[in-house]
This record gives C-alpha cells, structure tokens and sequence, in this order.
C-alpha cells in the first residue's frame, strides 16, 4: 500500500513515535506531526517504563529505545505504612522526565524525516492527508468531532488525585498512605531523576471536602497549580519527602477518566493512544499503551494491502490487549479507591494484596520473584513464624492452613460442604457489576445479620475476582465468616484471596459444572472431600 502523505494530530510521545514508526516504514511519504502547544511545553512529571514496554520498544526500534534508557533513571519498588516498609528489587523499572522524553522522540522523528509543526490547532477537516493519526490526547478534539461514528464514552472515578511533584530522587517508587484529621491520603511516587521524582496523591471525596480542596481547586486558575492543597500534603508526607518541596505544574484535583470507544477509526482517520483509550495510572502510564498502540499500527499498515484493510487489522489486533489491561486498571483503581480499608494490614501482607489485587499476578508467581516479602506477608496471614513458611508449592501451602475464629474451627482454608445446612450460614448469588456499586451495597445489607455469608455465581474469571472482591467488603463490614466458591480454574485468584483477606475460606468446584444451578443451596450427590490427599490444600469440593 502506497500513502504519500500521512498527518498525526498530537506531538505527544504516542504522536511522535507513530510518526517515526510510519516515515520508516514509508520513507517517500510526508509525515507531519501537527501540535498545537510549544516544542518545550508539557505538562506532568515522570513517564515509567516497565520490562515488557522496554522488550516491545526494542523489537520496534532499538535505537530510540536506547536513546530512551541512555536517560532515564532505574528504580526498585517499596511499600511504606507508619515505620514498616516492604521492598521488591526489581532491576527493570525505568522512569524518564517526560520533557527528556519528548526530546528524543522529537530528535528521532525528525531524523527519520517527519516535519514537526508546533503552535497551531488543526483539525481532521484542516488536513489533506492519505492518512490522519488522532493522538491528541484525553481531551481529543477529534474523537469529539467523529463522535457519531466512532461511539465514545467515558466514565469517572470516584475518587480524586493530583499529580505534583518534589526536587530530590526518593530511593525508590513507593505507595504509602497518610492518616491526618481529614482523612487518609496516598502517595503514589517514584524518581524519575537524579533530582526529581513524581509524586501522586490520591484520596477519597469526604476526606478531599472536609480539608476544604473542593474550595481551592474551585478558585484555581486554569494554568495555576493548587497551592492550598500543595502546602497541606507537603507537610502531610513530610517523613516521605524528607523535608524536601512538593511542586506544582497546573496541578489540581481531578477525578480520573476512563475513554472508551466502539470503534477506533473511520475513514482515513485513526485514534491512537488516550485519544482512543485510558486505562487508570495505577497500573501503567498511557504513555505506554499509546506507543504499543504505534507499534501495531505502523505494523498493520505494512502488512496490508488498503487503508481499511490495515487499520481493521490495527483496531482488531490492538483492542482485546487494551480492553484486558482497561479491566486489570478498573480493579485496580477500585482497590486503591478503598484503599483506607486495608491499611491495618501488615506491610508484607499488604504488598501481597497490592501486587495480586487486579488477578495478573499470582502467589507462586509473586512468592517467585519476592521471596523474602511473600515469606513475612504468609507468616502473618496464618500466624506463624516466617522460618515455616515454604519455599515451594505455596499455594497448596496457604489453603492448608487451620483457621480458628470465634466458633469456627477449620483444619484447612477449604470450606466443608456442611457449612451450606449450619443455622446462620446464608448463601447469595454475588454476580453484579462492581464490588462497590448499590448492587453490592444490597447485598451487604442482605447479610447483615448472616454468621456465615457463603457467596457464589457465575464461573467465568472476571466474576470470580468480582466475588472476592464483595468478600472482602462482607468481612470488614459484616463480621461474618466468608466463603467464596469458585470453579477450580480459578484456584489462583481464591488462593490470593485468602491472603488478601478477601475471603476466609474457599470452596472450589468442577469447571464443568461450576455453572449449574444448586437446587435450594444443597449440593448434590458427588461432593468428594480431598483433605486427607495429597489435593488436600487444595480442598477441591466437586458440585
């Protein structure tokens, strides 16, 4: 396929990577990015890159990614709560100031021989192009424009955060919350630096209304950052920031955005990156999902043979990666949204929680690359010392342990199939869309006065990871002993469950038949008890 001329709307780094990418792989082209602020204006702070982003980036075009790791600053991972502090060596986490980083995708581009115009505001009806990339961001004027054909929506958080930032490179990235009389607030920070680190500060709407930055993000000019709120959390994470400033660049509350579109191309016009999608910070910058999606663009546009054609292929190929990671995100941003809830949990218990909240890591996984972490958090989950906990088969490890809480005694995390017929135990169907929405909130009230809550539904994984999440809000908000039953390929998430205090004790099923109906809550003939066996911590309980 020939295109003459292509034009990319947005000279952010999605913009200008896809430009390189295309003016490569059609060198007799005019590629011209068009962007609308100065060369040197941008606005946030650090960009992190993680391992796989790097691997991606490589296989696409390695010398700008090592123009890219040439300057950019390696980190680890910690945990901090109060005096306690969980760390995670993890060799292959970069950040980069995201100024540095548009000047290296604006000196590879125009080496690659893209035009770069800054200053102006185009639109696709401005444009006499083959082919018109639209990464102009979250606030994209063209997926406002196109509305009708491409279907966009987009849904809010309920929480608040803003980013900001301090002027010395903390020792590593770390989450940690701070309690002051308003409420609880949590920092998500990471250096970036020899001298700079992000630093992002999340909170819930009560404790934003009661320290009154609903009044002074109210008052904030459009291009001043809130000073109030600036001033407050700098002494709020005074031991974080080590006595150092917190700084602001148009820095003000705001409730995070989560775009999603039916499709992502019509015509001669394609989205690409936050213009076509978010996926919540917590679990990776848009930065990375926009230069992924540049990657298969470029790559569809190769292999294919019309316009329509390639650009089917990128959204094809393209959207059931963003459409997981959006789903990974969504729990992810409800987690840290109730984050408050947890925070009483031992440090290492904690990070456990942290790192297996959204079902992409698991506990073997995790306990593989952070032993010494998994060891204390699993020491305190069942109580015990650190010295007794596994090195292998840790999952069966965690199901096996007793459980003793008030009248309750249990030889294994493996709910018995009686508990179904003991007075006080009531059974609920836990299929609703969100563990925090009314749906949920119904059912809390449902087993307000229920002694054992025994939750089921439906079999597939998102439901399943749902049901835990719901278990995790009936044991902090009821009392009651939780039972999450699940189908055995989900053994993972009820195993992380567990030690996430999402449910107290599991009841796995047969996968072929985790979806058929019980009559009346009894269970059918074929229940096969497995304590006594070598599948004993694993306590798979056949419907």
């Amino acid at each position: 396929m020939k295109l003459s001329r292509i034009a990319v709307l947005g000279g952010g780094p999605g913009g200008l990577y896809a430009a390189r990418l295309l003016k490569r792989s059609h060198p007799d082209a005019e590629v011209t990015v068009y962007e609308q602020g100065s060369p040197d204006t941008t606005f946030g702070f650090g960009v992190g890159l993680a391992s796989r982003t790097q691997r991606n980036l490589r296989q696409a075009d390695p010398d700008s990614l090592d123009a890219i790791v040439a300057v950019s600053h390696p980190h680890e991972m910690s945990m901090r709560v109060g005096d306690h502090v969980a760390r995670l060596s993890h060799g292959e986490l970069l950040a980069i100031a995201r100024t540095t980083l548009l000047e290296v995708l604006q000196d590879h581009a125009t080496a690659a021989g893209v035009r770069l115009e800054f200053g102006a505001r185009r639109s696709v009806a401005d444009l006499d192009a083959d082919l018109i990339v639209a990464a102009d961001g979250v606030n994209s004027a063209t997926r406002t424009d196109l509305a009708d054909d491409l279907g966009p929506a987009i849904s809010t958080g309920e929480g608040l955060y803003l980013w900001c930032g301090t002027d010395f490179a903390l020792p590593s990235a770390i989450f940690t919350p701070v309690t002051t009389e308003h409420g609880t607030f949590v920092a998500h920070a990471y250096p970036y630096a020899s001298d700079r680190s992000t630093f992002l500060i999340e909170t819930d709407e009560n404790t934003w209304r009661r320290a009154g930055f609903d009044v002074s993000t109210e008052s904030t000019g459009v291009a001043d950052s809130d000073e109030t709120a600036l001033a407050y959390l700098q002494e709020a994470f005074a031991d974080a920031l080590d006595g150092h400033r917190l700084i602001g660049n148009r820095t003000r509350w705001l409730r995070f955005r989560t775009v999603t579109c039916n499709r992502w191309h019509t015509g001669n016009v394609v989205l690409l990156g936050d213009a076509a999608h978010t996926a919540h910070y917590s679990i990776g910058s848009g930065t990375k999902l926009a230069m992924e999606d540049a990657i298969e663009l470029d790559r569809a546009v190769r292999e294919s043979t019309t316009l329509d054609e390639a650009l089917s292929a990128y959204e094809s190929a393209r959207r059931p990666n963003v459409e997981y990671l959006q789903s990974i995100a969504t729990r992810s941003e409800q987690w840290w949204e109730s984050f408050p809830r947890r925070a009483d949990m031992p440090v290492d218990q904690l990070m456990i929680a942290y790192m297996t909240r959204a079902g992409k890591v698991g506990i073997d996984r995790f306990a593989a690359s952070a032993p010494e972490v998994a060891r204390r958090g699993l020491a305190a989950y069942a109580d015990v010392d650190p010295a007794s906990v596994p090195d292998a088969a840790t999952a069966q490890w965690i199901v096996g342990q007793p459980l003793v809480r008030g009248p309750w005694s249990f030889p294994s995390r493996g709910a018995p199939a009686q508990l179904l017929s003991e007075p006080g135990t009531l059974r609920l169907d836990a299929d609703v869309d969100s563990a925090w929405g009314p749906e949920a909130g119904r059912l809390i009230a449902e087993a307000a006065h229920a002694t054992v809550v025994w939750l089921t539904g439906r079999g597939d994984r998102d439901a399943v990871l749902t049901r835990l999440d719901v278990g995790e809000r009936l044991r902090r908000e009821t009392g009651a002993l939780v039972v999450v039953e699940a189908p055995d390929s989900s053994y993972d998430d009820l195993v992380a469950g567990l030690v996430s205090l999402r449910a107290d004790l599991v009841f796995v099923t047969d996968a072929a038949v985790a979806d058929e109906a019980v009559d009346d809550g009894a269970v059918v003939d074929g229940v096969r008890e497995a304590e006594r066996s070598i599948e004993a911590e694993r306590t798979i309980l056949r419907l």
